[in-house]
């Protein structure tokens, strides 16, 4: 008789430390950010203030090492910061989930000792960071690349333009890709360390979103911007090393993200169908409403189980590259259907700016574009699947 193998914990099943952190999370995303989500919808904008409260629970520092200023925690806490904080504002989770699971991880899994020490202390204590990959021709095709890197001496010489960068209105520190070589194509591509204040380096215009408006999305210029060669991270021709295996890694902190928003909607929706009467009872009373809540949250339970379950792989050290453009994918288009399901059991009042869902509506389009479109997750996932490994 073969001995049994212990019991495994459940995906959802947290530890003690990982339930109060994600209650601490909840709360002071409910105390502090839930009052000023219409007005920073309306005005596009987050205050400072609540950036430096972020600083101050630990939360932009989530895997930055205590010797560095951060919580020295493992990466699923940066997951369930983003997808408690995601319920009341995705636009708040989004300046935390690209600190931690792009600048700070690149940074963690690519950078010299000099850069650690120079760089992550402040990533912990006040600095922003954002991640400067995509161009006007390189969306999808993200190694497409027209800003250019040339060696001079003991620098580089950066020129181009950036678009769509998270973060970039109020970021101090910027991970920068450019090619060093246009005829070697990806194997030209190289990361750059950019501060915010270096000559020749600018943040450009600012887009008027559809939804995640209070997080700044903005362009980048760089004309002859010098970086020394001790800002690369990693090592020239790497970039897009880099890349990927950063994108890999957030794609699950997007998945999080929209776990939290498809969530924090039908949270608001089980509230007021219950409030809502017609035809002398309340709404939730009709089999009908029933079902399409109990599909809506099915879905998001099993989001969270593949968001929860790649993230478990990353930090055992297993791969999780399928499971993480899953997890992105079914995640975003759980958001959507949950989102949309809201706003229609709301009725009238759902489609207006006092409603809460109207704009977790809106929040969630973006999950199926950024940090990898859904049509990439899908060629991703049906590449693993076709040529499986081992």
């Amino acid at each position: 008789m073969t001995d049994i193998p212990p019991p495994h914990h459940a995906l959802t099943q947290l530890s003690d430390e990982e339930e109060l952190f994600r209650s601490s999370i909840r709360a002071f995303a409910e105390a502090e950010i839930a009052p000023h989500v219409r007005e920073m919808d309306e005005q596009a904008a987050m205050p400072r203030t609540l950036i430096d409260q972020l600083f101050d629970i630990g939360v932009m520092a989530i895997e930055i090492p205590e010797a560095f200023g951060g919580t020295g925690a493992p990466f699923f806490l940066s997951v369930l910061a983003v997808e408690e904080l995601s319920r009341v504002d995705p636009s708040v989770a989004v300046v935390v989930d690209v600190q931690n699971t792009l600048v700070i991880n690149a940074l963690l899994k690519w950078g010299s000792e000099n850069i650690r020490q120079r760089f992550l202390p402040s990533l912990a204590s006040g600095t922003i960071g954002a991640y400067a990959l995509s161009e006007a021709g390189s969306g999808s095709d993200a190694f497409a690349l027209t800003t250019r890197a040339v060696e001079s001496g003991d620098d580089y010489v950066l020129n181009g333009r950036k678009l769509w960068i998270t973060n970039a209105k109020e970021a101090g520190l910027f991970i920068v890709f450019a090619t060093v070589d246009s005829e070697a194509g990806h194997r030209g591509i190289t990361a750059f360390l950019v501060e915010h204040d270096r000559p020749g380096f600018q943040v450009g215009n600012k887009e008027n979103k559809l939804g995640i408006r209070a997080s700044s999305t903005c362009e980048l210029l760089l004309d002859e911007c010098r970086i020394p060669k001790a800002n690369i991270l990693g090592e020239v021709g790497r970039g897009y090393k880099v890349a990927i295996e950063t994108l890999n890694e957030g794609r699950i902190g997007i998945g999080a993200q929209m776990v939290g928003v498809a969530q924090g909607a039908l949270d608001h929706t089980l509230a007021y169908v219950q409030e809502r009467t017609q035809f002398g009872q309340p709404i939730a009373a009709f089999q009908a409403v029933q079902f399409q809540l109990a599909q809506a949250q099915t879905e998001v339970e099993m989001a969270r189980l593949g968001v929860y379950n790649a993230a478990r792989l990353h930090d055992a050290g297993r791969p999780f590259l399928t499971e993480g453009a899953m997890a992105k994918l079914f995640s975003s288009q759980v958001a959507e259907r949950a989102t949309s399901l809201a706003v229609q059991l709301f009725g009238g009042v759902g489609y207006t700016k006092d409603c809460p869902v109207e704009k977790l509506f809106r929040d969630a389009k973006i999950g199926q574009i950024y940090e990898g479109t859904s049509n990439m997750q899908l060629q991703t996932i049906a590449k693993q699947i076709m040529h499986p490994k081992g």
